[in-house]
């Protein structure tokens, strides 16, 4: 898996926003959506959608008098280089150590058996 950049979080939220929308996605619907949340000037948007451009997670593009963004990186590859991250620094790279740490937090037992489930199927 080619490394993937970690995000800020005001970053992170808008490639979170591009993730549900069908691309590509103007900097209007972006701003809409952040509004609802916690308003940010448009400005600090573009600045934070002109950085994620120059990292290589948009694609930016006109479209009639705007500009559209369509992710490069998908939110599962995202996800998985995130909790790979994760596993190394957090428990030396083991999902073992993982687990233990889970079980001692007082996961609850039918979260055990979802995850169960879910290796079983294969799906994790």
């Amino acid at each position: 898996m080619k490394e993937i950049k970690r995000l800020p979080e005001s970053e992170l939220e808008i490639m979170q926003i591009i993730w549900r929308e069908t691309a590509p996605v103007s900097r209007a619907v972006i701003e809409h959506t952040l509004n609802e949340k916690h308003p940010l000037a448009p400005t600090t948007i573009l600045t934070l959608l002109t950085r994620l451009c120059d990292k290589g997670f948009l694609s930016q593009k006109k479209a009639g008098r705007t500009n559209v963004y369509e992710p490069l990186i998908t939110e599962k590859d995202y996800l998985a280089s995130e909790s790979r991250l994760f596993l190394d620094r957090l428990f030396n790279g083991s999902v073992a150590n993982f687990a233990v740490a889970l079980c001692d937090s007082g996961i609850k037992k039918e979260e055990v058996e979802e995850l169960r489930r879910l290796l079983e199927k294969g799906e994790l």
